[in-house]
């Protein structure tokens, strides 16, 4: 059973509102899934070969020099590293939609560059913009949902924001497929001319948000914080309830304030230590799954196998993705975040070693070309069903001052490993260098195993607590076993303090009335539906 101070109604209707915003403030998200999808298939579309590659007169194939595979592929990683880096400093001092909107601008101007360039030294450049641009779109946009939405809805917000880059991959796969055969610039042109969509309409958009509650009452903003949670919460929200959760984030935000001093070097002291490091393992899970190599080099790597039409395969295998993280629609708020993180490691570590194992008992053949795309399917599939849940636990863990910092952090050495996948693959699948194709597999496949028995030791349960509650969860330093279960007792506290605010706004009100009313609000321990545990 999950125990949750969270004082708001549990169901989904009540917070559509709250919903369709951190649908908004994902939409560019989109930007990393598409770009995954459409740069991975220039790396084997002849158009865009033509001028950055080399013919192969041996294959009599366009090939392309690993050194520049390696620069296109992973200076758009190196861009993510540097712009997340920046996170903390700057959205502590600008907040979580500025990021955005700047992210926004950024993206414009790489775009330009990718589309009119022939120089590949431009082409590096614009890599690294646009990688600047995704580091913060990312970033932003996840902190927001953080910040925003209410705790036991904050992993659907996450599905939603999954679904949104999993779509952008489908798009790029499907683009690359309906261009790939084109004559000249334009094969590869056309589709980067999709990165001017989901930018400008969030850029739009934003305008009509309200900046997170959280950030504004780190910035001692409290009447501003008040009125941009009330945009945030539905109408039929009891006002009884909007004070409790809006006391609890004040007093709780007041708290950890105390005594800070320097932010970047208070996350590395007492009980933050143990939440930046928690937060930096879950986060790199993505980098440790292996997944920026399959996913990154899906097309290129499927023709290597000697797949039959690979961009044609390539989208069957971003679907799989896709699936994926709709059927988490189905679990997220009724599954332990540590039993999602458990499983989808472990489908991800059978999948990296299915295609290592069939190419080293059979390579170059059919039932090893097989095998490959049925594994980089169902990989797809496992990390689409964990990959969002790894973001979102990276960001609980921080407290709402800190988080900024945290998060950025925590990203930029995602990325930073992510670059190294990237940067090292075409070593081993490349035929012109190592040339090991699927076996590359075996070591992706001893990193999922570590992660799963990280998660096993270390990784807190969160599932629909309040950041308020886990801050004080961490505060007590509880061992991360002990976590699931803990009642919470200094924010029920700052709940029942609200309660009586709400008595003494209300006296005038009948008794019967206003008793129900306060114990159904006082009593806001909740408890949801059985839950499944590693």
């Amino acid at each position: 059973m999950v125990i949750s101070a969270n004082p708001l109604k549990l169901d989904v209707r009540s917070h559509a509102k709250c919903l369709t915003i951190c649908s908004v403030a994902t939409i560019a998200t989109f930007q990393y899934g598409l770009d995954y999808a459409l740069v991975g298939g220039f790396l084997s579309m002849p158009g865009f070969l033509e001028v950055y590659g080399y013919y192969d007169e041996v294959r009599g194939k366009w090939n392309i020099d690993p050194t520049v595979q390696q620069l296109i592929s992973s200076l758009m990683t190196v861009g993510t590293f540097v712009s997340s880096m920046l996170v903390g400093p700057f959205s502590q001092k600008f907040g979580r939609k500025a990021g955005l909107w700047t992210a926004a601008l950024v993206n414009f101007v790489a775009t330009a560059i990718m589309m009119a360039t022939t120089s590949v030294g431009a082409l590096y450049f614009a890599r690294f913009l646009l990688g600047m641009s995704v580091g913060w779109f990312l970033t932003f946009s996840q902190i927001y949902v953080h910040e925003v939405a209410p705790a036991h809805l904050r992993g659907i917000a996450f599905a939603v924001y999954q679904t949104q880059l999993s779509i952008g991959s489908v798009v790029g796969a499907s683009v690359d497929y309906a261009t790939h055969k084109m004559d000249g610039r334009r094969a590869y042109q056309i589709p980067l001319s999709m990165f001017f969509i989901a930018p400008t309409l969030q850029f739009v958009l934003l305008f009509f948000l309200p900046e997170t509650p959280r950030w504004l009452m780190v910035q001692k903003r409290e009447e501003e914080a008040e009125s941009a949670m009330r945009r945030l919460r539905n109408s039929n929200i009891q006002e009884s309830e909007f004070q409790a959760e809006f006391l609890e984030i004040r007093d709780s935000t007041r708290s950890q304030m105390e005594g800070s001093k320097a932010v970047f070097m208070d996350i590395w002291r007492g009980s933050n230590r143990r939440r930046t490091l928690l937060s930096i393992a879950v986060i790199c899970f993505h980098a440790g799954t292996g997944s920026s190599w399959v996913i990154y080099y899906t097309t290129y790597y499927l023709e290597k196998a000697n797949v039959s039409d690979p961009f044609a395969y390539s989208i069957l295998t971003t679907c799989c993705g896709i699936i994926g993280v709709l059927f988490s629609f189905l679990y997220v708020r009724h599954i332990d975040r540590r039993a999602i993180m458990f499983w989808g490691c472990m489908g991800c570590a059978i999948f990296q070693l299915m295609p290592a194992v069939a190419w080293t008992v059979a390579p170059d053949s059919q039932a090893a070309a097989n095998a490959v795309v049925a594994s980089v399917a169902l990989f797809k599939f496992a990390y689409t069903t964990m990959g969002p849940y790894a973001w979102l636990m990276g960001g609980e863990y921080p407290n709402n001052q800190q988080r900024g910092y945290v998060f950025g952090i925590a990203s930029a050495l995602n990325f930073a490993l992510t670059w190294l996948g990237t940067f090292t693959a075409p070593f081993f699948i490349n035929p012109a260098a190592l040339g090991w194709n699927a076996k590359y597999g075996y070591i992706w496949f001893v990193s999922n195993i570590i992660m799963v028995l990280f998660t096993f030791f270390f990784l807190p349960e969160t599932r629909d607590r309040t950041l308020e509650e886990v801050h004080e969860m961490f505060e007590a330093k509880l061992p991360a076993r002990k976590f699931k279960g803990h009642v919470c007792v200094g924010v029920e506290g700052m709940a029942a303090r609200a309660i009586g605010k709400e008595i003494d706004v209300k006296e005038d009100r009948d008794d019967d009335a206003l008793h129900l009313e306060t114990l159904e609000v006082r009593n806001r321990s909740k408890v949801t539906q059985p839950d499944k545990q590693v």
